[in-house]
Parts: structure tokens; C-alpha cells; sequence
């Protein structure tokens, strides 16, 4: 299981990768589980968390509501009576138990999300559920700052862990070597102004959705290349 240490001890778990990653942070104060994974990895990421010794998550914290990230929430906080916070842009996602797919950006994906839009809820659905905590753009407490980054979605949010680590959902992609760019974004151009304000932060690693973690100097790259575009 990969792990990363902050400079004052904390340390961060991915405790589920494959289809999606699923991080879980703990503190000197409270526990917290980034993302939740499909229904299909629910007992794998069970497993991994009590193979921690972890029994309490204070908190459930979603990047944003699309199914492969969000469709464990009612049975995560029914396990741990976790509480659930999110974007204010994913609330009726929430209660209506259903995000739309992202657009594809390139041929192969643009397909992919047609074909995808035609099964909607009947396969991309999850449980509905009610959130204990709305972000907007602000700071949860002196540890986990929040930020808005829409571009893939609009409802996603960023978490930078006490200025050194991010936890960025789908707002970068760490499957292809050399690359952060979404095989899947509503708009491309607004994902690239929400990299930017990323490079506001401290953050020497970010740790994505999906493959494996984005160091910042992969990034910054990645950033002046879009940029320019």
C-alpha cells in the first residue's frame, strides 16, 4: 500500500487504486477518506482500511460526484457514520443520485461519452445521499484547504493537505507517462485556468483520481505547455 508522510507526521494511504484511488489522511485529530470507488471495490476497500487498524473515519470527502468516485458514499457512512462533504455544485447530483459523464476531449473518448450518455443512470448511477458539509472555495480547517477547479466536472474541488500534498480527483490525470491531461473534461480550457490555481500552493506532490502521483515538477511542465496552447 503507498504512502506518503507529511512534514509533522501525518500520513497519507491510497488505500484502493485501479479503477479509481481512494486516499485516506489521518491527523493528529481526525480521519479522512478521499473518494469512495465503485460498488464493485466496496469490500477490497474495506479490507484495506482495517488492515490500517483504522475502525473511525470522521470524515467522507468527495473530489466530485461522478459514479467511479462518489458510489460508496451511503455505505461508507452507514459503516463508519462518517460525515459527507462536497462541492455546492454536486447537491442535486447528490439528492438525484446521478453526475453526468464528462465529454471526451479526444476521438476515442468523444465516443466513449456518447455511448456512455445513452446508459445515464441505468449504469453510472449511485445511492442518493445528503452531505453534512457544502464547500465553496475555503478552508475545512488549519490542515486541508479547499479549492474549486471545474474544468472536468463542475463540481470539482481540490484538497491540498497542510500545504505539501494534493488530493485532486479528476482535475489531473496520472495514467500517462509524462502527461496530466484528462482523457475526459466538460471544458479543457477551464481545467488549465484550475491548474493554475494550483500553482498557488506549496504542493510538491498530487496525488490524482486515477494512476499514479503527479510530482510538481511534472506539473509545472505540463502547466506552461497548456498554457501556451
Amino acid at each position: 500500500m503507498k504512502s506518503w508522510t507529511l512534514k509533522n507526521g501525518s500520513k497519507i494511504f491510497q488505500v484502493l487504486s485501479g479503477r479509481s484511488n481512494v486516499y485516506l489522511y489521518q491527523n493528529s485529530k481526525q480521519t479522512f477518506l478521499f473518494d469512495t470507488g465503485k460498488t464493485s471495490h466496496y469490500n477490497q476497500l474495506i479490507k484495506n482500511i482495517s488492515s490500517l487498524g483504522v475502525e473511525k473515519i470522521d470524515w467522507l470527502l468527495l473530489t466530485h460526484t461522478h459514479f467511479d468516485h462518489c458510489q460508496n458514499a451511503t455505505a461508507l457512512k452507514k459503516h463508519f457514520n462518517c460525515k459527507i462533504g462536497l462541492h455546492k455544485n454536486a447537491i442535486e447530483f447528490a439528492k438525484n443520485g446521478f453526475s453526468p459523464l464528462p465529454k471526451g476531449t479526444i476521438l476515442f473518448t468523444k465516443l466513449i461519452s456518447k455511448i456512455g450518455m445513452l446508459v445515464n443512470e441505468k449504469k453510472f448511477g449511485f445511492l442518493k445521499f445528503s452531505p453534512n458539509f457544502i464547500f465553496q472555495n475555503n478552508s475545512m480547517n488549519k490542515d486541508i484547504t479547499t479549492i474549486h477547479t471545474p474544468g472536468h466536472s463542475s463540481d470539482s474541488i481540490c484538497f491540498i493537505l497542510e500545504n505539501e500534498i494534493g488530493i485532486v480527483g479528476d482535475t489531473m490525470f496520472g495514467v500517462f507517462k509524462n502527461s496530466i491531461s484528462l482523457p475526459y473534461a466538460d471544458n479543457p480550457d477551464q481545467l488549465v485556468k484550475s491548474w493554475s490555481k494550483l500553482e498557488n500552493y506549496n504542493c510538491r506532490t498530487f496525488l490524482p483520481g486515477h494512476g499514479n502521483s503527479i510530482d510538481i515538477r511534472l506539473f509545472k511542465k505540463q502547466l506552461e505547455k497548456h498554457s501556451k496552447a
